[in-house]
């Protein structure tokens, strides 16, 4: 897969990135466009995917009109996480027969994807001296104890915990290709993860300016993650 197109898309509405996805992935599977990832940014918006549960929305409609936050419940795997400002969102649109050509059933390939995303992030994250890696039986980009005892801002009993860094929820259509992604947290406003159970989990989120001081500029980020998104993707494995 070695045409691949990154587009920065910016600041975004959700719904807008949704329904550029299914026209993307529509031109994608009819062989009109290269495969495709897009880095942006939403307003803040909570999403629930196809396990969602309504009881892992901790705050009340006057909170969410007070916080200016948009919901939406869409069709990738998990359940609800948060979107905002100062976190990079990716969405690769790839045909998952172009990474396994030799594979007739690409949703046997649906769990190796999610694997290769996360792999792809711990090798950007390496990039800024921070170590995160994987955990089994869960999804996304995490950290350790000891490296999350450097958050200034977290509680003490949760430092002794592994802390989320990035949140993955993907889907595959019919025709094979993904949609929605992965999403980063560089320097969002973390007051915003209080309103949610996110994934359904008690762990912790933490995000780069937490880690790092100053923290990376988000053109920066999205140059190191485009830069190991090809690594990844175009010549990996």
């Amino acid at each position: 897969m070695n045409n691949l197109i990154i587009e920065d898309v910016g600041l975004i509405e959700y719904e807008l990135a949704w329904k550029l996805q299914d026209e993307y992935a529509a031109e994608i599977a009819e062989g009109k466009r290269p495969p495709t990832l897009l880095l942006l940014e939403h307003p803040h918006v909570y999403t629930f995917g196809r396990k969602g549960h309504a009881e892992n929305l901790l705050w009340s409609e006057e909170q969410l009109k007070q916080k200016g936050i948009s919901i939406h419940w869409v069709d990738r795997g998990g359940d609800v996480t948060y979107h905002g400002p100062g976190q990079l969102v990716g969405y690769p649109l790839i045909p998952l027969t172009a990474l396994k050509p030799d594979r007739v059933d690409v949703k046997s390939d649906y769990v190796g994807y999610i694997r290769k995303l996360e792999k792809m992030l711990i090798v950007a994250m390496a990039q800024f001296g921070v170590v995160t890696g994987q955990r089994p039986g869960l999804t996304g980009v995490w950290i350790q104890a000891d490296v999350h005892s450097r958050c200034p801002r977290c509680k003490p009993a949760d430092k002794q915990k592994p802390a989320k860094l990035a949140a993955i929820g993907v889907k595959v259509d019919a025709r094979g290709i993904s949609r929605h992604g992965f999403a980063l947290n560089v320097n969002p406003d973390m007051d915003y993860w209080d309103g949610i159970i996110a994934c359904g989990l008690s762990e912790p989120v933490v995000s780069l300016a937490d880690l790092l001081n100053p923290a990376p500029k988000m053109e920066e980020v999205k140059a190191k993650v485009a830069s190991a998104f090809r690594e990844g993707f175009e010549t990996g494995d």
